[in-house]
């Protein structure tokens, strides 16, 4: 059985050594050594912040601390609750950071020490693209770290500066400030709905049939139809024949989508000229 290897992993005051043989209700069993020097076994449900601390030599100096008012977390001294909770119904906790800035974080990541900063104190990653291209992208120098992400400053061939996710310039997603997009590949969004993508004909590596919105079920041995429309799945019903579900795809694309670039066009009709017109420069420059 797989399971994910927390061999080195450091809970308070425990540092997990080794998987054993044991198993508890099917969860793998875990050899741990504490820094007062015994060993005990954990189970992997309870190997996490705020579920065990020690062997049992010493408490969570937290545990049950509800009010952290006044408490200092590295860089943070907590003011207060700010008044707001995660989408798990967790109180936030309003945190002022040595450099001045305040940000909000729950208690876990404050007594795990996740968070012991504003993000001020953290370094550039461990790399170096100074002077590196990415397409017509030349690296200047290290620029920031915003909402988890690292940036590099930037200079395009056509003399423009960005900052640029580190992930889209070692991916290939981003190649130019923008100076080279397609103006025909602009997407553009109503309802948060992709107008561009309704009428794709693209096919993801992921479908076996090679018709969009159509896959088999060994299970039912049908060729199973659906279509997505506004992150919702509706299905179109289970066929003996992958014509027959290609053509019942065929006809809910042209109901729901057809039906929603009618409302489009008809509410913005500035945008449906606009890009009527560049369209038709496109096909005169090509002739």
């Amino acid at each position: 059985m797989k399971y994910k290897d927390l061999t080195g992993l450091r809970i308070g005051k425990l540092t997990v050594l080794e998987p054993t043989e044991e198993r508890i209700r099917s969860a793998v069993v875990w050899r741990c050594r504490c820094d007062c020097g015994n060993e005990i076994l954990v189970e992997s449900r309870r190997l996490k912040p705020g579920a065990i601390y020690s062997c049992g030599c010493e408490k969570n100096p937290y545990d049950g601390i509800k009010d952290l008012t006044g408490l200092r977390f590295g860089k943070l001294t907590v003011k207060g609750k700010s008044g707001k909770k995660t989408k798990d119904g967790n109180p936030l906790w309003l945190c002022q950071c040595e450099c001045g800035n305040t940000i909000e974080t729950t208690k876990r990541r404050l007594i795990t020490g996740n968070t012991s900063s504003c993000g001020c104190g953290k370094t550039p990653p461990l790399k170096d693209w100074v002077g590196k291209r990415f397409g017509s992208l030349t690296v200047l120098s290290y620029a920031r770290k915003e909402k988890g992400f690292h940036l590099w400053h930037c200079r395009c061939d056509c003399g423009n500066e960005v900052d640029v996710r580190q992930s889209n310039l070692q991916n290939g997603w981003t190649k130019s400030c923008g100076c080279q997009r397609d103006p025909q590949k602009n997407l553009h969004y109503a309802n948060g709905t992709c107008l561009e993508m309704l009428r794709s004909d693209v096919v993801y590596k992921t479908n076996t049939s090679g018709v969009k919105g159509v896959y088999y079920s060994k299970k039912r041995d049908k060729w199973i139809a659906q279509i997505m429309f506004q992150q919702k799945c509706y299905y179109l019903g289970g066929y003996d024949r992958i014509e027959d579900a290609a053509e019942a795809r065929a006809e809910a694309e042209e109901k729901i989508f057809g039906d929603f670039l009618r409302w489009y066009h008809d509410e913005f009709p500035e945008i449906r000229d606009k890009r009527m017109k560049k369209k038709t420069e496109c096909s005169e420059s090509v002739v």
